[in-house]
């Protein structure tokens, strides 16, 4: 049914809907006759009233494409799926019509099937909606929200209202590819299955894998499923993501995923002291700049890094090497004794891994990266760094700049010459390879010779955009997850707001009480910790390595939050928009990166008068309010963006936890690189990114790569179809899920061994 038209297929739709509703109107009074005509009568009235707002979607969805050999972007994903969920309602009609009057028909399964897929149908409506609501509101090209932060919390929170439970039942994953499917039921009953013990104080150390993924009643019940998916979503907190998503980090399950991925030589976890680096300038090596260790929120830590390697080069079995190594238990070292050593590689990768900046390691993403390093022939650094909400922002960035710098500066440690340099990474990691390069050309240190960035996320602020609405029914990233997720990361989930459903989990909710107590406490005076840092001096370039006494230099959030101010006092960077970027001249910024000038230069710091922490207090306040009013004046602002007559489903889960309100934090450029200004996204190496049309967060990466080409910046975007976000983890699942990682590979090695160019390439 793919090369039906949206039109064509809306005919058959009415057609086969008004001949079924017809034959069960006939059948007298019973109850699933009676059911199974009112079935077909909604799904006429829903697919001629989402037909024309299709139309209108796609014929302007070409506007918000990359280019014409790259035609992706959320408009164009929503119109998919609800062309998705139309051919399999399309089918199932067409089966009922061919078998209602057989003695085998089983109408209540039929109807059962009918009834979620028309509840999808009907969600996806709403969400077409909401899209021409972007529409009218986004500037020309854009694609997010471009409202003020009341009217984007507003927007917001009409949609998190929506029932989402009908996507997570028999609908699970209707929109991806079919191999995909039984490993999204797998996992959703898995997920549900791991809330129950979660609520019985049961950690995910604690739970068996069997335990985990052969529920019963979730397994047989998919309406009971997709209930407890949609309270689980909206109401467990990023420590119950945080336990569940490293559920592949127990040690059952990390053993079997290895044993299906590639053998290497080399696959050892490092321990990085926290000791000063002195890296050489790039205008000039004779001139060196000191990389301080990370500190921001818990001081000077050690940096775990992991090193795979297919083959043993020199120096991976070094003295030096070794005194690093850090034990794992059993399977740590997978270093065998060969009789020579393979050379040194003129070539390393160093690898940022996903998990919404607060979950999993690099022992989650070691099967595929052990494939990189067999196909590619190179050693891969893949860095640990400290997950939020424990961590937030800066810390990930300062750890992950400064293994970078390690890596280059001791890269004959590592097998490598460090000719050619990549940094790679996943979702959050894609995030960070383009902070880390960032920072890196702040500093004016080798930035790397290219970045391979798989779905990543570039806008951390909560806004909508097309490609969002999908979250509402994405498995693996819906939108209140992935909001906690970046309310983590930029230091908003420091408050408890223990609902009686969190209260109940014993051991567990007191630690997280006593837990969020302790970061209260702290959040009181992180403002004054940001302006100490806000005090300090710039780093100076220099000849001579810097005395260990002299005083350390300010780290990644002094030098990310101290701009220039204008004349009014405010920082222009904290308040850009999307909108701002797109006209802003490029005479506002200097040539010379402001973060890389000296104390003398910026002349005496002034501390910033906003609270770069966000108060969850006052949202909470107003989300009561809110909920206080009444139902149907809650919804009459929100059915006024539907046509007369058309009312969605409502969540029946009660409030979403969701952070609405952004943190100014989240506007920086080195959380956000999307709002990026100009003379930073110029420092660039080129980008390869690989995105899915089907993942909440494409838009993210059509929107980054326009902004590249608009600069004239070297940028390929592909984009692969009917998979979910994620699937590098998944490489080993399907053909589908293993062509979309070998293009990932194919991106690495482009830059590996080709000069500093790229082109345009056509979507997969």
């Amino acid at each position: 049914m793919r090369s039906m038209d949206i039109r064509t297929m809306t005919q058959s739709l009415v057609t086969l809907a008004e001949d079924n509703m017809a034959f069960f109107s006939s059948q007298g009074p019973g109850e699933t006759a009676r059911r199974l005509s009112n079935v077909f009568l909604g799904i006429r009235e829903q697919v001629v009233g989402l037909e024309p707002t299709l139309g209108r979607l796609l014929g302007v969805a070409h506007l918000f494409d990359l280019d014409a050999e790259t035609p992706a972007n959320g408009y164009r994903s929503l119109v998919h799926t609800a062309r998705c969920c139309m051919a399999h309602l399309l089918h199932k009609s067409r089966y009922v019509a061919s078998n209602r009057r057989s003695i085998f028909f089983r109408a209540s399964h039929n109807l059962a099937e009918l009834e979620a897929y028309l509840a999808a149908l009907t969600q996806l409506r709403a969400l077409a909606y909401y899209a021409q609501r972007l529409l009218a509101t986004n500037r020309p090209g854009g694609l997010f929200f471009e409202g003020d932060e009341g009217l984007t919390a507003d927007f917001l929170r009409e949609y998190v209202t929506l029932h989402k439970g009908c996507f997570y039942g028999r609908c699970l994953g209707f929109q991806f590819t079919p191999a995909i499917r039984p490993f999204l039921q797998t996992i959703s009953i898995g997920l549900v299955s791991f809330g129950e013990h979660y609520k019985r104080n049961e950690t995910g150390l604690s739970v068996t894998a069997s335990s985990l993924f052969t529920s019963g009643r979730f397994a047989i019940d998919p309406e009971l499923r997709g209930a407890e998916f949609e309270r689980i979503t909206q109401n467990l907190d990023v420590h119950f993501w945080k336990a569940f998503w490293n559920i592949t980090e127990i040690e059952v399950l990390s053993s079997l995923a290895n044993m299906a991925s590639a053998t290497v030589r080399v696959s050892r976890l490092l321990s990085l002291p926290p000791e000063a680096l002195e890296m050489p300038l790039t205008a000039d090596p004779k001139l060196t700049v000191t990389i301080s260790p990370p500190s921001a929120h818990t001081g000077p830590a050690p940096v775990l890094v992991r090193l795979i390697s297919y083959d043993l080069r020199e120096g991976q079995d070094s003295e030096d090497l070794n005194s690093l190594v850090k034990s794992e238990g059993p399977r740590a070292l997978e270093l065998w004794p060969r009789p020579q050593q393979a050379p040194r590689s003129p070539y390393l990768v160093v690898h940022i891994h996903g998990g919404g900046f607060v979950a999993q390691t690099s022992k989650s993403h070691e099967p595929y990266l052990k494939t990189w390093a067999q196909e590619l022939g190179v050693p891969i650094l893949s860095i640990d760094y400290s997950l939020a909400p424990e961590a937030p922002f800066p810390r990930a960035l300062e750890e992950c700049f400064y293994a970078y710098c390690w890596a280059i500066k001791n890269c004959a440690l590592l097998g490598s010459t460090c000719e050619r340099i990549c940094l790679a990474g996943d979702s959050a990691g894609g995030n960070l390879c383009f902070t880390v390069s960032l920072r890196a050309a702040d500093y004016g240190v080798r930035v790397p010779d290219g970045i391979m960035a798989a779905y990543p996320a570039t806008m951390l602020q909560p806004t909508a955009s097309p490609s969002r609405l999908l979250s509402l029914m994405d498995p693996l990233l819906p939108l209140s997850v992935l909001s906690k997720c970046v309310s983590a990361y930029a230091g908003g989930e420091a408050e408890d707001h223990s609902d009686s459903d969190q209260k109940a989990l014993g051991m567990m909710g007191l630690v997280r009480r006593d837990t969020a107590l302790l970061l209260r406490d702290l959040r009181l005076g992180a403002s004054s910790w940001l302006n100490s840092f806000l005090e300090l001096s710039g780093h100076k370039s220099h000849q001579n390595s810097v005395p260990m006494a002299e005083p350390m230099r300010r780290s990644v959030s002094e030098a990310a939050l101290t701009k220039p101010e204008d004349p009014l006092g405010t920082d222009p960077l904290k308040n850009l928009t999307l909108s701002d970027l797109s006209v802003r001249d490029n005479s506002e910024t200097s040539g010379t990166s402001e973060l890389s000038l000296s104390a003398e230069t910026l002349g005496p710091s002034t501390p910033s008068d906003v609270n770069f922490l966000p108060r969850p207090e006052d949202a909470s306040e107003e989300l009561e309010a809110q909920d206080e009013l009444p139902t149907e004046t809650r919804f009459r602002r929100i059915d006024a963006s539907f046509p007369e007559g058309f009312h969605p489903r409502r969540s029946s889960q009660g409030p979403t936890r969701m952070p609405i309100y952004s943190s100014p934090i989240a506007k920086n450029p080195f959380m956000s690189p999307l709002l990026a200004p100009e003379s930073m996204l110029q420092s660039l190496p080129p980008v390869h990114i690989v995105a899915c049309a089907l993942d909440p967060m494409l838009d993210d990466s059509v929107m980054f790569a326009r902004r590249l080409r608009s600069l004239g910046k070297p940028v390929t975007l592909r984009v692969v179809e009917d998979l979910p976000h994620g699937f590098l983890s998944l490489a080993s699942l399907c053909r589908e899920t293993r062509q979309a990682a070998a293009l990932c590979v194919e991106r690495i090695r482009q830059i590996l061994t080709l000069p500093n160019t790229a082109a345009p390439a056509t979507p997969v």
